[in-house]
């Protein structure tokens, strides 16, 4: 998005809270987020293009707030201000309309406070033209697949209290598989905010030599219990767990969360794991759905102990408890597990005789009482003996428990971590994404 249009856009949304701050009556109050995006999405099969073109996309939700009682609509939002005011205009005198047939929440969560904030974070994107050129230059001999989004993406919040904000950002992601003659794939993700060819082709050359291993025969494997080595994306997936009856306060309050055992002191992770959300990357906005600003970094477990929860403001209502700027699901939106002290070229070494596990895929709680996660293992994932890749292996199904893996059978993290984007883009592209390591386990139980 120009500059020019990205300012377009934000007096559009300044003139929009300004007009709505006139028109309410004293007993309502509202909240306005906006989404807005324009992207490049471009697809990519046996190293050509499929499909491909540009999104210019934008849309609000408006909520209104009275007596107790709320209700919203999502609208488009086009940054012009004729077309904007009218199409919201009509949403509020629908939303007046309807409140006084809703029932009361007890728990709702009205505007306060004055929190403001303006960031922008321009990148060095490709330019739309150069997207097809530069992703096939180095994969046009292979079976390639893959997605690239880029473009920018602005977040934004209003209120009638006086709360807003503006968030934008150039970014982009590749998502990408490389398959040999058998149908086995090599899976990676480039992204950031500023495309470097030669990082790209490195990582391209990476799955070259991954794509060679994939090449010799399957080890089969019985299920037991093998000393695994996770590779950084492996361990992202296994983290996001934790936004879905894990790290949330309401979870705990309402027995579904696996991480009771933890809270109560029953049990204990290892000393080596420590987990925060870290917004100081600027990768996704601080605020959440009430214009509430988290702390640029909130400790959530600390040496195998857990220090805080996610805890929104309707939660906090609702328990007696303090909001931390969680947002309305408590899910992690800028995780980041410290580094530990293995080092990269010590990482077959110490494994010496398992699995190394580059992807996972299908997880899902199997018990979440006792943290037991089941999933599978997918793409480039190889048997390992005596330091030495040996062969790749059938994708293998697992069930294990988080208090054991980051507990008593976790023997160190790598020094190094990785930025794992979201990659996904229902309803528009996502932000964010987790910082993590790799990680060495011992024991870690494979059921089929």
């Amino acid at each position: 998005m120009k500059h020019e249009e990205l300012s377009t856009l934000e007096v559009s949304f300044n003139q929009l809270i300004d007009t709505l701050l006139l028109k309410k009556a004293a007993t309502e109050e509202f909240t306005v987020k906006l989404n807005s995006e324009r992207s490049q999405f471009t697809r990519f099969n046996h190293a050509k293009v499929r499909q491909t073109g540009t999104v210019a996309d934008g849309w609000i939700d408006l909520t209104l707030m009275q007596d107790q009682r709320s209700s919203f609509r999502q609208i488009p939002f086009t940054g012009n201000w004729e077309i904007d005011w009218q199409v919201t205009y009509n949403a509020l005198q629908e939303l007046r309309e309807e409140l006084p047939l809703l029932p009361l929440d007890p728990y709702l969560v009205l505007p306060l406070g004055t929190n403001t904030s303006r960031e922008i974070h321009p990148g060095n994107l490709l330019v739309e033209e150069a997207v097809v050129s530069a992703v096939l230059e180095s994969v046009a001999e292979l079976d390639f697949t893959g997605f690239y989004a880029g473009g920018t993406v602005v977040h934004a919040y209003a209120d009638s209290c006086g709360q807003k904000h503006w968030f934008a950002t150039d970014s982009f992601t590749l998502d990408y598989s490389i398959f040999n003659c058998e149908g086995q794939a090599v899976k990676g993700i480039f992204a950031g905010s500023d495309w470097h060819q030669q990082a790209y082709i490195q990582k391209i050359q990476e799955a070259k030599k991954q794509l060679e291993l994939l090449d010799r025969p399957i080890k089969q494997l019985p299920r037991g219990q093998y000393k695994t080595y996770f590779a950084p994306a492996a361990v992202a997936d296994l983290l996001m767990m934790l936004s879905w009856g894990g790290t949330s306060e309401a979870d705990l309050q309402q027995g579904n969360s696996a991480l009771a055992a933890l809270s109560l002191g029953e049990k204990q992770l290892s000393s080596k794991f420590n987990l925060k959300e870290n917004f100081q990357r600027g990768t996704v906005p601080r605020f959440n759905e009430w214009g509430e600003m988290a702390a640029l970094e909130l400790p959530i477990i600390t040496q195998g102990i857990l220090v805080n929860t996610l805890i929104n403001s309707r939660t906090a209502k609702e328990y007696q408890k303090t909001a931390n700027g969680a947002n309305s699901y408590e899910s992690l939106r800028a995780p980041e597990i410290n580094p530990g002290s293995l080092e990269f070229d010590r990482i077959l070494p110490s494994l010496d005789t398992g699995l190394y596990v580059s992807n996972l895929h299908y997880l899902n709680w199997s018990d979440r009482p006792t943290g037991r996660i089941t999933g599978m293992t997918r793409y480039a994932c190889f048997w390992v003996e005596n330091s030495e890749i040996i062969a790749p292996i059938d994708n293998l199904r697992f069930d294990d428990s988080l208090y054991r893996f980051w507990g008593e059978n976790l023997l160190d993290f790598t020094n190094f971590q990785e930025f794992i984007p979201e990659v996904g883009t229902y309803e528009g592209r996502q932000l964010g994404g987790s910082m993590v390591p790799g990680m060495l386990v011992k024991d870690f139980t494979y059921t089929l």
